[in-house]
């Protein structure tokens, strides 16, 4: 029994006309029963859909409105990874649930048994590390940690305007708009807590140590530039200096140097805080972290990272625990910050090489150091000692963009540190209080 809708009495009829419809004596009684077998089965079809799917009016305007729907998603996800692309950091820095890829090598046992070797697992932050230095048995290990004193999120004001730096609302959206009129949005470009950390395997706290903090500049990532195009971890660890590194995400690619966190006073101190827990936890000893809260820091500014820099120099509270300041071409202003710490702190180092682009700025910082008396060297061939101030102009072959790789000499970031570490002077708080364990 069909039922009484009125559809399915009309498919009913429909069936009934075509049975009677097929003369019985025009065919043999064999394709008698073939015709009618061609006839129902069809019919049969659309009385099943008929019970089950929805009008056909309803059912297009549903297909329009997710296909709609599906078209939006596409056109913003496309947009979004257009500006923002993917780059598979997890694959390489997975969470503390999962495993690094096990890098094989070759390390020697003590010198009682010069023959023997095993082979010992190392998590490396390169994809094609460098491993050229002699190494202990401890694990090289580079990290992404959420820190909650890191630049960004940031709610607070611009101290050049005194104004909110979130200074553009959308809807629910608040952003940035810079200078130059560009406007960055706060969940794409300032949203990222996340701080690049990396303890090299030979390093050892026990011993006179430094930790270098790495500003990066514009339009840069922690893993697509900081680690893989401008290998600063591998450059630390290939230095054979006794350092770690803390490297903040800034602004997320983007044209803007703000310093967020860093603008308000104290700010680096309670970033440098907060980093010895994490530090002390990757090297794998909680007792460390007392040692990591005293040792010296080295502060490396590149290109647009000279704002952090020099606010947290002025404003940070441990500008005296800062030993050396190493700019990158990277004097694009705040001059009067980087000459004052540089007046009240001849016990550290300051190093500025340049290319045509901050040329000016470069020179002016010179002439306004000679007028205070300071002794100003512009070469890096001599050794570095407590006090130095360095600048040096590299030649215009030199690209800004390469500058982290390339300056004055290749990897620039680890001939300052083997120079630092020839200079027992310039680390010699380090690490005590664990030391005396």
């Amino acid at each position: 029994m069909v039922g009484a809708d009125p559809k399915f009495q009309t498919i009913d009829r429909a069936i009934r006309s075509a049975l009677w419809a097929v003369p019985r004596r025009a065919l043999p009684r064999r394709w008698h029963w073939v015709a009618l077998t061609a006839l129902i089965v069809p019919l049969s079809f659309v009385l099943v859909q008929c019970g089950k799917a929805p009008n056909a009016g309803m059912l297009a305007a549903n297909t329009q409105v997710a296909k709609s729907e599906a078209a939006k998603s596409q056109a913003s996800s496309d947009a979004f990874e257009d500006r923002f692309p993917n780059a598979q950091f997890a694959d390489r820095f997975p969470t503390a649930n999962e495993s690094l890829p096990q890098y094989q090598r070759q390390v020697a046992l003590a010198p009682a048994e010069p023959r023997a070797v095993r082979t010992v697992p190392v998590r490396v932050a390169a994809l094609t590390p460098t491993l050229s230095l002699p190494r202990t048995e401890r694990e090289e290990l580079t990290a992404l940690v959420s820190m909650k004193s890191s630049a960004f999120p940031y709610f607070g004001t611009n101290p050049r305007s005194e104004e909110p730096f979130l200074n553009i609302t959308k809807g629910d959206r608040k952003g940035h708009k810079t200078f130059s009129g560009r406007v960055y949005w706060q969940d794409e470009t300032y949203n990222d807590s996340r701080v690049l950390v990396h303890v090299p395997e030979a390093f050892d706290v026990k011993k006179p140590g430094v930790i270098v903090v790495f500003f990066h500049g514009n339009g840069a990532t922690l893993e697509r530039d900081v680690r893989d195009r401008q290998l600063v971890p591998q450059q630390i660890s290939d230095s054979g200096a006794n350092a770690v590194l803390l490297a903040p995400q800034m602004a997320v690619n983007a044209a803007d140097s703000s310093a967020g966190k860093f603008w308000q006073p104290g700010g680096f101190k309670r970033f440098i805080d907060e980093s010895a827990g994490h530090l002390a936890r990757l090297y794998g000893d909680p007792k460390s972290t007392q040692a990591f809260a005293n040792m010296p820091i080295v502060i490396v500014g590149y290109s647009g990272g000279f704002l952090p820099t020099a606010w947290s120099l002025e404003v940070g509270g441990l500008s005296s625990r800062v030993r050396g300041v190493f700019l990158l071409d990277a004097i694009y202003g705040e001059l009067d910050k980087f000459a004052s710490w540089i007046e009240k702190n001849r016990t550290g180092f300051f190093i500025s090489a340049y290319t045509r682009h901050t040329k000016r700025h470069d020179l002016e910082l010179m002439q306004m150091l000679r007028d205070r008396g300071i002794t100003v060297t512009e070469s890096m061939d001599g050794p570095l000692r407590p006090g130095s101030v360095i600048f040096v102009q590299t030649p215009d072959g030199v690209t800004h963009r390469d500058y982290v790789t390339q300056a004055w000499t290749e990897h620039p970031v680890k001939d300052v540190l083997v120079k630092i570490a020839a200079t027992p002077a310039l680390t010699r708080i380090a690490s005590a209080p664990y030391a005396n364990r």
